[in-house]
């Protein structure tokens, strides 16, 4: 059978491995399709591309926009997206790293004020891409502040604490509206992580109308019930399947290309549907 992936992270966000690296590992683990999805950012996207046609896997260019929905984050997948519409989408994306820069800055500030000796700049050096709260976990482990980096997000860098800032988020409609204006193709990122069903259903209403593609249905972290639930809200409707691991290298040790949690057979037909 033959399989993809279509969401995974790169070093140009806050994935470990570098977009020649992640090409390698999909070739390694028999990967048919593979998108790069890098949060809000499309450094990494045209080495990926060059070395995923070097190695006869399709690679589908992408992007991850971290949105605001009735003052949720939602997370929107501009996939298939044209070399031509490149620095249109990063121009977009500059917009989101500055606001994200200044909600980092203001992070760090409030660490400091805790007695956490963190400097911007020194995190900001380690990074190629975007920036956001996995690297700065990351220099608080390293510092020796903590000892376990996924667990600081629901403890000292939880949204409801007192360290963390949102930034200013492009609102999701308008995300929407501009993938489908530059012919990608748009999916809604692990559904069931931001929205409960009822929930889910009302943002669907409203999006599909605009042009969302489609929505994962098949994600590391949901469980066999979520899965069958999603793929009959996508059948409802009328949107297309999608599927992804959400790989981010060694800052999600239980999460591998392709498998997942070791749960995950997503099939190549997702790609194909999904193709413009």
């Amino acid at each position: 059978m033959k399989i993809c992936d279509l969401h995974t992270h790169s070093c140009f966000s806050d994935g470990t491995f570098t977009p020649t690296e992640l090409v390698e590992q999909a070739k390694k683990v028999g990967l048919s399709a593979i998108a790069l999805t890098d949060h809000n950012n499309l450094g990494g996207v045209a080495e990926f591309l060059a070395h995923a046609k070097t190695l006869g896997i399709e690679g589908v260019a992408g992007v991850e926009f971290s949105t605001d929905y009735k003052d949720k984050e939602l997370h929107i997948l501009g996939l298939f997206i044209k070399e031509e519409y490149f620095k249109a989408v990063e121009t977009i994306c500059d917009e989101v790293r500055k606001n994200k820069e200044k909600s980092n800055r203001k992070m760090i500030e409030n660490l400091n004020k805790l007695g956490y000796d963190l400097s911007y700049d020194e995190i900001k050096l380690s990074c190629k891409g975007t920036m956001n709260r996995a690297h700065i976990g990351e220099a608080l482990f390293k510092k020796g502040y903590i000892s376990d980096i996924k667990g600081v997000f629901s403890t000292l860098l939880s949204k409801d604490g007192n360290v963390y800032v949102p930034a200013k988020r492009i609102d999701v409609f308008k995300a929407i509206t501009f993938i489908k204006s530059i012919g990608a193709v748009a999916v809604l990122a692990h559904p069931f992580l931001d929205l409960d069903e009822t929930e889910l259903k009302e943002f669907l209403s409203k999006a599909v109308p605009l042009g969302l593609d489609g929505m994962e249905t098949v994600y590391s972290e949901f469980s066999a019930e979520q899965t069958a639930v999603l793929k009959q809200i996508a059948k409802e409707y009328g949107i297309k399947e999608s599927g992804g691991s959400d790989f981010h290298g060694y800052r999600k040790k239980d999460i591998s290309l392709a498998i997942g949690k070791g749960n995950l057979q997503i099939p190549y037909e997702f790609y194909l549907n999904l193709k413009p």
